[in-house]
């Protein structure tokens, strides 16, 4: 009664049965953030995602008594594997009923499928890249998440210490940040100091020049330089970045974008910072990841009108030379304000890892809390 049946993703109807898994799974939870299907169709279809141009994947689903009861993605990114020198298949979008011979067998299939192209180490939750989502979450059960990080039920971590052989890899941190009345002193003083000291400034796009004229890609480009020594990062490719620019720059509000030049060196960009209203709320109206009928109006709301009271601080990164001149400071300064402006009342830091001190030193400035954590997992084959 209990054996579980592992089938392999093979046609478009089956994927969609391996997204739409998802939603019933999580179907009135309150703290889960069902994620758009068609980004999700878009990242897992192989004639969409430009990502496979050095990656590959299997999909699988478990069946018990003929009802889908979890899903597993198994990727292999190359471009990784030769950064950091591993033979490593990644796991994602792992999700399944709390039962834990569903959850072994899917594991099971992605450490089979991993030794046949020759792999040697299994790791993740992960994806194609560093901007899906990572990791899987260990604290914070009872937040509400967002469209930009995983969420899975208490379960999930207690199978992986019940199955045995898995290691801590990675940790994330996400914190949860007033928005002040007014911009701190250390921001305001800090970035005044800056400028003086080394001619960096603020600065804000049109759309002519982030779209037209490059300027979103070469963001993209910095990410590369930014990311480059994170946990499991590999280089986005061209193609990446101009579906990045897609996804997130043409959709943007400009005034929560601001960039950080060098006057002294002709006003070459040395860090960004990319912030969205957050869609948390519209999206939970949402039964199955689609904007229709109703969701999108929430959705718009959000975005044009900036009905919602958190925003979230989805990409922010400063090239390695300039970060102990404090360009953050003026980041952060700049956006605070625009956030006023705006009303927004809270902010959601995304994941940042647990190493990353210097990022972190930020929120003591502010008044916030730790209040979520994800975590990669690892064994070796």
């Amino acid at each position: 009664m209990n054996q579980i049946e592992i089938k392999t993703v093979n046609t478009k109807g089956e994927l969609k049965q391996f997204i739409n898994f998802y939603y019933d799974l999580y179907r009135g939870s309150k703290y889960a953030v069902p994620f758009l299907f068609f980004d999700e169709m878009d990242t897992l279809r192989s004639d969409r995602n430009p990502s496979f141009e050095r990656c590959d994947a299997q999909y699988f689903m478990a069946f018990r008594d003929g009802k889908l009861v979890g899903r597993v993605a198994a990727i292999i990114n190359r471009r990784a594997n030769e950064r950091w020198g591993r033979q490593l298949v990644r796991f994602g979008w792992f999700d399944f009923v709390d039962d834990i011979n569903v959850s072994t067998a899917l594991l099971k299939a992605v450490e089979d499928w991993g030794r046949q192209q020759g792999m040697n180490e299994i790791a993740g939750p992960l994806g194609f890249t560093d901007m899906d989502r990572e990791g899987m979450l260990i604290e914070g059960f009872e937040e509400l998440s967002t469209m930009y990080v995983n969420y899975n039920y208490p379960y999930y971590p207690q199978h992986m210490e019940q199955i045995g052989g898995w290691q801590k890899d990675n940790d994330y941190m996400e914190y949860h940040v007033r928005v002040p009345d007014t911009v701190p002193d250390k921001f305001g003083k800090l970035s005044a100091m800056i400028e003086k000291r080394y001619n960096l400034h603020t600065r804000k796009f049109t759309s002519h020049e982030l779209v037209d004229q490059g300027e979103g890609r070469h963001i993209f480009h910095m990410i590369n330089d930014t990311y480059k020594d994170l946990y499991g990062y590999s280089n986005l490719s061209e193609r990446q970045i101009d579906k990045l620019v897609d996804a997130y720059i043409k959709k943007a509000d400009l005034n929560l974008v601001t960039g950080v030049v060098d006057d002294n060196a002709g006003g070459k960009l040395v860090g960004f910072g990319i912030t969205f209203p957050s869609f948390a709320r519209a999206m939970q109206s949402s039964r199955n990841g689609s904007l229709w009928p109703f969701t999108w109006w929430k959705v718009l709301r959000a975005l044009k009108w900036h009905k919602t009271d958190t925003v979230d601080l989805l990409l922010i990164g400063v090239l390695p030379e300039y970060r102990a001149k404090g360009a953050n400071a003026l980041i952060f300064n700049e956006l605070i304000q625009r956030f006023q402006e705006y009303g927004f009342k809270w902010a959601e830091a995304m994941p940042q890892m647990e190493t990353n001190e210097g990022v972190q030193s930020h929120w003591q400035y502010l008044e916030s809390r730790q209040h979520r954590r994800h975590r990669c997992f690892k064994k070796n084959l």
